[in-house]
């Protein structure tokens, strides 16, 4: 009875803090039963990450007590794993120490120095959805006019430069609440089973055992264990890929939006959402109208980021169920998604 009552205690604490937390933020927009929506105007290209303010920013910042980091970065070279929809990377020698002094564009700077000074310098050739990344709002498109976040169609905003509106360069920085559901360990596993479809009851039973409380504005993330298999740079693609279906449902993102308000959803596989068996595509397809219906929801109708490979396995080894969250994505022009990032979390 004692232990029950403490894990009583202990979610009702956790929920008042989140509480606190949300109240210090002072949410602008989110409706209780819609989400988000397009409620920030026709022009508006950031979605829910408008809800952040100063007071959130720093109310997440409080949530830092010891200052222990947490790397929620994976590295990433030619042979990591990724998504099949999107191509793979080079990372390219551009200049070398050896050949800048051979055969040098500048051979009198390079050769007329006593100290023999030189450089490396790489091309880069890559994808903007590989590695750790947040999807920009104009990642996912939908309908015969292929449009995005906020109506904004192919025919009057894409380009051959990537798209004119909703680029991940308009990603602000995220500092926020962030809160893990280690579904793995919920269920006792190692690393949750293929196409396994992380249902509402699922996320509802961890949090509880957790004695963890959502509050409008935080970014909550699902591990599934996939990530623990991504060694040095996610060469063992049979492995990962094991794994990587398994993910949240629409209900899920529907409950954690319109019921919890949260602010962005990430995970630590490549899409985040479930993926079916083949068996069962045909029947999920016709149930939903698209292969990815979370992302069509999230990204197209609530403008709600995703943020995908985010390593939380140092997390669920801690308990770290509540932290300060801080991302900051590269700022290219016209790049769908906020790639090869490095984002942290802080307790």
């Amino acid at each position: 009875m004692r232990r029950i009552a403490l894990v009583a205690f202990v979610a009702v604490l956790a929920a008042a803090c989140a509480t606190v937390a949300q109240q210090a933020g002072g949410l602008k927009k989110w409706q209780k039963g819609k989400g988000w929506g397009w409620v920030w105007g026709p022009q508006d290209e950031v979605g829910a990450l408008n809800e952040q303010t100063d007071a959130s920013r720093l109310a997440a910042l409080r949530l830092a007590r010891s200052g222990k980091v947490y790397d929620l970065g994976v590295t990433y070279d030619r042979s990591s794993y990724k998504w099949p929809g999107h191509s793979p990377g080079e990372i390219i020698s551009f200049r070398t120490p050896e050949g800048v002094k051979r055969q040098g564009d500048i051979p009198p700077l390079v050769n007329d120095n006593p100290s023999r000074t030189a450089w490396h310098s790489c091309a880069l050739f890559m994808n903007d959805n590989v590695a750790t990344q947040i999807d920009g709002l104009g990642h996912a498109t939908e309908g015969d006019d292929d449009h995005w976040y906020n109506g904004f169609a192919e025919k009057d905003w894409g380009g051959n430069w990537g798209p004119r509106k909703c680029d991940a360069a308009k990603i602000p920085p995220i500092v926020a609440r962030g809160v893990l559901v280690d579904m793995a360990g919920f269920k006792g596993v190692d690393a949750l089973p293929s196409n396994y479809a992380i249902s509402v009851p699922d996320v509802q039973a961890a949090l509880a055992k957790q004695g963890t409380a959502l509050a409008p504005g935080d970014v909550v993330f699902f591990r599934t264990g996939t990530l623990r298999y991504w060694g040095e740079t996610g060469s063992d693609h049979a492995k990962l890929g094991t794994h990587d279906s398994a993910g949240i449902t629409l209900e899920v993102a529907k409950w954690l939006v319109e019921e919890q308000g949260t602010m962005m959803i990430g995970s630590d596989t490549s899409g985040c959402e479930y993926g079916p068996r083949p068996e069962d595509t045909k029947a999920y397809r016709e149930k939903y109208k698209s292969f990815m219906p979370v992302h069509n929801y999230l990204l197209i109708r609530q403008g709600v980021h995703i943020g995908e490979f985010h390593n939380l396995e140092e997390l669920a080894r801690d308990k770290a169920y509540e932290f300060c969250y801080v991302a900051l994505v590269n700022k290219i022009k016209g790049s769908t998604a906020g790639f090869t990032l490095r984002p942290i979390a802080v307790r």
